[in-house]
């Protein structure tokens, strides 16, 4: 090799390293003066948060609906209960919106509102049908809040739908999917059991609830700080709480109240299971016309408590279970996984 072309080489090589430092260089200097450009992803959603009624609003047409929105969610019976004025009273109980939908519709397994009305409109089996955002808040007014349905156009509609469309805004994708639905549980191959399921409301439940189960509401004028879960004053027999599967799945990721979480739930599945079964065996108001729901019986959940169905199976296991053999069934003769 030629003198010439090994000193070509090497000056060539000093080139590229050069080049490369001061690029090593200008990244150093960027990440320290602009350190948001090379954030990770999924290290800036870990540390996002729903937005926060009290520090995140300001002084806009929608953000003081969606304020007045969180007070309705909130305090259901006082502006559309039976503590509302005449002639907008349209809950039939005294329970709140956030007595299911826990911290105002924001803790993740608690049918959260984070993400909701990016959902809509939505197919709903239950009616068989797409189905708007309305349709879906009236339909927990016919059933949890045993009452009839909200005019659409009212003020205490649009509030409401204004407070989820607020906390659904900026929601990173994969942040939303958490906080839809409830925690999964893994359904024993077992009929669940109220006998059992009593012995957990005494240890867990009953402190708050009550041995009554009629909850606790310090000021008759105000709301319920913990809810009643059977009786006149709380959700009827027409509400998805009403279903075994449904229940256990919100009491696992919430109950007991300030204790559990969705990582980090106290009850087991098998405990969760059993007191749905306790609490679903107690009595509450009927609904009206339930059999006119889900048109297609084929879509209706396995733990719908009330008929009719498809099935030969019985009432009683549609409503204790075991549920397996139900969901078997549709699997095998109509393809359907049957859920919750």
């Amino acid at each position: 090799m030629k003198v010439e072309d090994a000193i070509q080489r090497v000056f060539s090589l000093v080139k590229v390293l050069v080049a490369l430092y001061t690029l090593v260089l200008v990244l150093v200097i960027l990440m320290h003066n602009q350190p948001s450009l090379f954030a990770n992803k999924a290290t800036a959603n870990d540390s996002w948060s729903p937005r926060n009624i009290n520090t995140d609003l300001g002084d806009s047409r929608e953000d003081r609906l969606a304020k007045y929105g969180y007070e309705v969610i909130t305090q259901s019976s006082r502006y559309i209960g039976p503590l509302a004025e005449a002639g907008n009273r349209y809950a039939g109980n005294n329970l709140s919106c956030q007595n299911c939908h826990l911290e105002g519709g924001t803790k993740r397994g608690s049918a959260s509102f984070v993400g909701v009305a990016n959902r809509f409109p939505q197919f709903r089996g239950r009616e068989n049908k797409m189905g708007t955002l309305a349709e879906r808040i009236n339909g927990c007014m016919e059933r949890s809040m045993n009452g009839k349905a909200l005019p659409e156009n009212s003020l205490e509609m649009q509030a409401m739908i204004a407070y989820m469309k607020w906390l659904s805004t900026d929601v990173p994708a994969e942040r939303e999917a958490e906080y839809k639905g409830f925690v999964k549980v893994v359904l024993p191959e077992a009929k669940a059991d109220p006998v059992l399921g009593k012995a957990v409301f005494v240890k867990h439940c009953q402190t708050c609830h009550m041995a009554d189960g009629q909850g606790q509401r310090p000021d008759p004028n105000g709301p319920y700080v913990y809810p009643p879960l059977w009786g006149t004053d709380t959700y009827n027999h027409g509400a998805g709480m009403h279903r075994v599967i449904t229940a256990a799945q919100f009491i696992k990721g919430n109950m007991p109240h300030l204790q559990a979480t969705w990582d980090n739930p106290i009850l087991s599945d098998e405990e969760a299971y059993h007191v749905a079964a306790y609490i679903n065996s107690m009595g509450r108001a009927q609904k009206s016309n339930p059999g006119t729901d889900f048109p297609d019986k084929k879509l209706k959940p396995v733990s719908t408590p009330y008929g009719p169905w498809t099935d030969s199976f019985s009432s009683e296991q549609h409503k204790y279970g075991p549920f397996q053999p139900i969901m078997a069934f549709y699997e095998r003769e109509f393809g359907i996984k049957k859920g919750k």
